[in-house]
C-alpha cells in the first residue's frame, strides 16, 4: 500500500506539469480550432531561459523563474504575430495553421542547436535533494514545489477565465469567434491574450521540467505527452486538459513502478489510440466536425 501511495504522489507531480503544457494546447485550440505544435518549442526555450538566468545571470530562483515565464510569454505572442496572424487575415484553411505551427517548432529547435548547441545541460541544485518524509512516504522538495505552483497557476487561470471581463470574452470566442467579432469584441486582442497565457504557462512548465530532468533542444518533444493528455481530457476544455494530464501522469508512474519504465511511453499512445477510437471528443470535450 505504501508503494501505491508513493506512485500516486509521483504521478501527481509529473501530471501537474503535463497540465501546464496541455492547458496551453487547449486554450489555443478552443479559440483557433487547431493544435499549436509550436508550443513545444516555446516550452523548450522556457527551460533554456531559466537555465541561463540561473547560471549566467546568477539570479535567485524566483527572479529566474519569472524571467523565463515572461520570456516565453513574449515569445508565444511573437510566434502568433509572425506565423499565424497573416494566415488569419487571409482566412487560410486550418491545415495551413498546422503546417505553420510545425515549421515554427522546427525553426525554434534548430535556432537553439545552431546558436547554443545540442549539448545536454543540467540545472544547478536550487533545492536540497533530501525528500520530505511523511511516515513511510517520501516527497521530493522539487516535486512538491512543482505540484503547488502548478496548482496555483492553473487555479489563477481558471479564476481569470471565469471572473474577468477578458475571461468572458475568451469563453465567448471559444463558443463562436465569428459571432464575437460581430458583437464588437476585439478578437485579435483575445487571441493575443490566449497566446500570452499559454506562453506564460509554457515557461513555468519548461523551467520545472528542465530542473527535474535536463535541458536540450529536443525537450519540446515531451509536449507529445501533454497533447495526448489534452486529447484524452477533451481538446478545448481546460478542466479536461487538467484531468487528462493528472490521469496520464498517474498511469505512467504506475506502469513504470509496477511493470517497467520501458512501457511508460507506450501507455500514453495506447490511451491516445483508444480515445480516438472510442470517444474522439475526450472525457470533457465537445463533439465537433470542423476542428483539426
Amino acid at each position: 500500500m505504501t508503494q501505491f501511495f508513493q506512485q500516486v504522489i509521483n504521478g501527481l507531480s509529473i501530471g501537474s506539469v503535463y497540465a501546464l503544457m496541455a492547458v496551453g494546447y487547449s486554450l489555443v485550440y478552443s479559440i483557433m480550432n487547431f493544435s499549436n505544435f509550436a508550443h513545444g518549442g516555446v516550452i523548450m526555450l522556457g527551460a533554456y531561459f531559466g537555465f541561463f538566468s540561473l547560471t549566467l545571470l546568477h539570479l535567485p530562483f524566483l527572479a529566474a523563474f519569472l524571467l523565463a515565464s515572461i520570456g516565453t510569454t513574449i515569445l508565444a505572442i511573437v510566434v502568433e504575430r509572425i506565423a499565424y496572424k497573416p494566415l488569419r487575415e487571409r482566412k487560410a484553411p486550418f491545415l495551413y495553421f498546422i503546417i505553420s505551427a510545425m515549421g515554427a517548432s522546427i525553426l525554434l529547435e534548430n535556432i537553439v542547436i545552431a546558436t547554443i548547441g545540442p549539448t545536454f545541460r543540467t540545472y544547478p541544485e536550487v533545492f536540497a535533494r533530501t525528500p520530505i518524509s511523511i511516515g513511510p512516504l517520501a516527497i521530493g522538495r522539487l516535486d512538491l514545489l512543482m505540484f503547488v505552483i502548478s496548482a496555483v497557476c492553473l487555479t489563477a487561470l481558471i479564476l481569470f477565465i471565469e471572473k474577468t471581463k477578458m475571461g468572458k470574452a475568451i469563453q465567448a470566442a471559444a463558443y463562436n469567434i465569428k459571432a464575437c467579432a460581430l458583437m464588437g469584441i476585439n478578437t485579435d486582442k483575445v487571441i493575443l491574450i490566449v497566446f500570452g497565457l499559454g506562453g506564460f504557462l509554457a515557461g513555468v512548465a519548461g523551467v520545472f521540467f528542465g530542473m527535474k530532468y535536463t535541458v536540450y533542444p529536443q525537450i519540446g518533444n515531451i509536449t507529445t505527452k501533454s497533447f495526448i493528455a489534452a486529447v484524452f481530457g477533451g481538446l478545448g476544455s481546460l478542466p479536461g486538459a487538467v484531468l487528462g494530464s493528472v490521469i496520464l501522469g498517474i498511469l505512467e508512474t504506475f506502469v513504470a513502478g509496477y511493470l517497467s519504465s520501458q512501457y511508460r511511453d507506450l501507455i500514453a499512445f495506447v490511451i491516445l489510440i483508444g480515445v480516438l477510437i472510442i470517444r474522439p471528443s475526450g472525457i470533457m470535450g465537445k463533439n465537433t466536425e470542423d476542428k483539426a
